[in-house]
């Protein structure tokens, strides 16, 4: 069968395709390489172009005979979000529209959602399940929520069937080191250690020293790329097999704190990262950790390369690879030898 990939040539995309070809699929990539990489492209044919285009959309859906949608094109810049809020409602939720439309006059009925965490917005109770409130403290996770919404009502209106995926931290690279991440601008966490650790960034800074955790640095849960295709291609599966739509999260249970990662990053590397501290920025909560027993119980769904020594080792090993597909970071000074002394960090032993 052929699955239109929205966003097939970006970070979660490509690794999606891969297991997407794994499974026996044949992934049809859309993409307009606003943020996508042409060398991701690996698995399947490529449709260059924008969601915005609704003809092109009927075109693809009719040459390729498409049976389902996953989708990711989005903008996912939190920050960019606040200060250019149109430009994510125009994207996010106005193409995506133009995308369902196109699903109902061209007679497919299956969609797989890429949804976020920041739906929730600011944390209740940790682990977050899927009933927690949906109260998004920023356009981009309000984008997701409204889309969510949408598939409500056009799953009441036109029967589609829809799967949302509210992801956690996605990390890491395809175990291969066939494609991995880079953003421009990078802003998780993991590659922008990992890159520090490479001398490729001058330092990493750490976004508040003082949350009730361990070690006074935020915690985040930390998902695999690779368990999260795996996770989209089940979601496939099940609406195929005649599914009622689903709204699930995508995490591990587990949380780690920025420290944590950063000394994994280093004891992983056999480098040293200069860390910096800097204030906190504003509506970061101090932890983000998923209850992931829905998609375990819906999916038969596991992460198998979700612990942090996996997510880092193999996102080291990408770049390490492809550093030639990576240019500098603009901005950036790379770090030579006595760049390379460690920072002390000031170590907060403080229990929550």
């Amino acid at each position: 069968m052929n699955i239109l990939v929205t966003g097939g040539a970006g970070y979660i995309g490509s690794h999606a395709c891969k297991a997407l070809a794994d499974a026996g699929y044949t992934p049809v990539t859309l993409d307009n390489f606003d943020h996508g990489h042409r060398w991701a492209v690996k698995w399947g044919p490529l449709v260059e172009g924008d969601l915005a285009d609704s003809d092109l959309l009927r075109q693809t859906f009719d040459e390729y005979h498409i049976d389902a949608v996953i989708h990711f094109a989005a903008y996912a810049y939190v920050g960019e979000s606040m200060t250019e809020p149109g430009k994510y409602f125009r994207n996010n939720v106005i193409n995506t529209i133009r995308l369902l439309d196109a699903m109902v006059e061209c007679s497919v009925d299956k969609i797989v959602f890429s949804s976020t965490c920041a739906s929730y917005g600011l944390p209740v109770s940790v682990p977050m399940d899927e009933q927690h409130p949906q109260r998004p403290v920023n356009p981009y996770g309000e984008s997701k929520l409204f889309i969510e919404r949408a598939l409500h009502w056009y799953s009441m209106a036109h029967g589609i069937r829809a799967a949302a995926l509210r992801y956690f931290n996605a990390a890491g690279a395809d175990p291969e080191a066939e494609i991995g991440e880079d953003h421009s601008p990078e802003t998780h966490l993991i590659p922008l250690v990992i890159e520090a650790a490479l001398g490729r960034r001058s330092h990493v800074d750490i976004y508040g020293s003082d949350y009730p955790t361990p070690d006074g640095s935020a915690i985040r849960d930390y998902i695999h790329v690779t368990d999260l295709a795996t996770a989209h291609v089940l979601a496939l599966k099940k609406l195929q097999a005649g599914s009622d739509n689903l709204f699930l999260n995508l995490g591990t249970g587990q949380g780690h704190t920025v420290r944590e990662v950063i000394s994994k990053v280093e004891q992983i590397s056999g480098e040293q990262v200069d860390a910096r501290m800097a204030p906190r920025r504003a509506g970061d909560p101090a932890e983000l950790v998923a209850a992931t027993g829905l998609a375990a119980e819906t999916l038969g769904w596991k992460p198998e390369h979700s612990s942090l020594e996996t997510i880092i080792e193999t996102a080291l090993n990408w770049h390490k690879k492809h550093r030639r597909l990576i240019p500098m970071r603009p901005n950036t000074k790379a770090a030579t030898p006595r760049h390379r002394k460690r920072m002390p960090l000031i170590r907060n032993k403080q229990k929550q």
